[in-house]
């Protein structure tokens, strides 16, 4: 297993040592799964929020907490075949989430509208403000937040993106963290993405390639009879190539769905008994096993396991990662573009058009208590309204329905 050094498990604020029986990735992961960032994910949006049917509507849908535990299972899994320590993997899967805000990428696209006076929002720059500035836990010798004061190590294993807006639409830090971002990445090869960081974005996108995918065919959004149809397949792949697979060609697309629906794990129909059940769960650990050992055999063959945290890439064949993106498109086809679904999030966003103008109209009276001082010592309107995106962020999918109620009087 690689080793990691003291520059590593450097922390970004002083602190007193902990218990000498635990390690610091350990501390770390026990600081995310303790933070109540990760329990609000409980009540945020993975693919339909609340007020949506879901196919039968008889079955309950993941959230961002469900599908951020399963992803933490597969990272470290993963992350302990390939020689890294599998606390700091799996802490990094149960951070990646946490700056989502209400209502998923929607409420992202809604808010990144609203902060374009302050910088912006993204979900992953919001993700690092919250672990190293938002979430209370350990402060500075002046007295502000350190976030979790997580090791430098965890912190750029949670970067997916290490660069800022300048770079592009994805990013990881705003202009008032850089600060921070400069300490982390400090001696790291500009713009490459830690090993660790690939495996849990790998992880990421495993997990919720195949579990949503589970949802729609457990709920009926989508049915086995329909995957066999050719003529559904070309469709699903027409949707894939625009949302995941840009450099894929239809008929590319098409023969890897063709041959993976034609598997012998595939359930031949879905009518929710146990047997079926049981048959569905299977499906989702072979595909899962699947996609998992052929990126870590080939990442394997290519850098064995004991590669510096900058040396090596994941590697993940071509055909494996068009299968993934095959089983998103599933879900996309079926679910995340239907009528029902975009008339929803138009009504998202106005909720949360009309949540920031209420919040600042009334602020720092309408913030939460902790937000308030940020607020009265920000030096202009854009550190003001970073305040009152933070507190959008902040609010869960039920919630912000609630506020909006409450500020509204209605």
């Amino acid at each position: 297993m690689h080793r990691y050094d003291e520059r590593d498990q450097a922390r970004w604020a002083p602190e007193p040592p902990g218990n000498p029986e635990r390690g610091p990735f350990e501390r770390d992961r026990a600081r995310v799964l303790h933070s109540a960032g990760l329990r609000r994910l409980a009540a945020k949006t993975q693919v339909v929020g609340p007020g949506e049917t879901f196919g039968s509507g008889q079955h309950v849908p993941r959230t961002r907490l469900t599908h951020s535990l399963e992803c933490a299972q597969i990272g470290r899994e993963m992350g302990e075949v390939l020689g890294r320590d599998p606390d700091l993997v799996e802490t990094a899967c149960l951070a990646h989430d946490l700056g989502h805000p209400p209502f998923g990428h929607n409420g992202e696209a809604a808010l990144n509208e609203l902060a374009a006076g302050c910088g912006g929002f993204e979900g992953n720059a919001q993700s690092l403000r919250l672990l190293t500035r938002l979430e209370a836990k350990v402060l500075t010798e002046d007295g502000r937040s350190a976030g979790l004061n997580l090791t430098r190590a965890s912190l750029d294993a949670a970067i997916k993106y290490p660069w800022t807006a300048e770079a592009g639409p994805k990013y990881c830090a705003y202009p008032d963290d850089l600060p921070v971002f400069t300490w982390i990445r400090e001696g790291a090869p500009a713009g490459r993405v830690s090993f660790e960081a690939q495996i849990m974005d790998w992880a990421d996108d495993v997990a919720y390639s195949v579990h949503d995918l589970e949802d729609a065919l457990h709920s009926g959004a989508v049915g086995l009879k329909t995957l066999r149809d050719s003529a559904e397949r070309r469709d699903v792949c027409a949707t894939t190539r625009v949302w995941y697979a840009q450099d894929a060609g239809p008929g590319e697309l098409e023969e890897i769905f063709t041959r993976l629906v034609a598997e012998p794990f595939w359930p031949r129909h879905f009518d929710g008994s146990h047997t079926d059940l049981a048959a569905l769960k299977h499906l989702t650990s072979v595909l899962i096993g699947r996609l998992c050992r052929a990126a870590e055999t080939a990442t394997r063959e290519a850098y064995g396991t004991r590669a510096g945290r900058y040396d090596a890439e994941l590697v993940v064949p071509r055909t494996v990662r068009l299968e993934c993106a095959v089983l998103k498109g599933v879900t996309a086809h079926y679910v995340m573009t239907r009528e029902e679904h975009n008339a929803n999030q138009a009504r998202q966003r106005e909720l949360i058009r009309d949540l920031a103008d209420l919040i600042m109209r009334g602020a720092p009276g309408t913030l939460e208590p902790v937000l308030r001082p940020a607020f009265t010592r920000a030096d202009d309107d854009a550190g003001r309204l970073r305040v009152v995106i933070d507190q959008i962020a902040s609010l869960t999918d039920t919630s912000a329905e609630a506020w909006h109620e409450r500020l509204t009087g209605r």
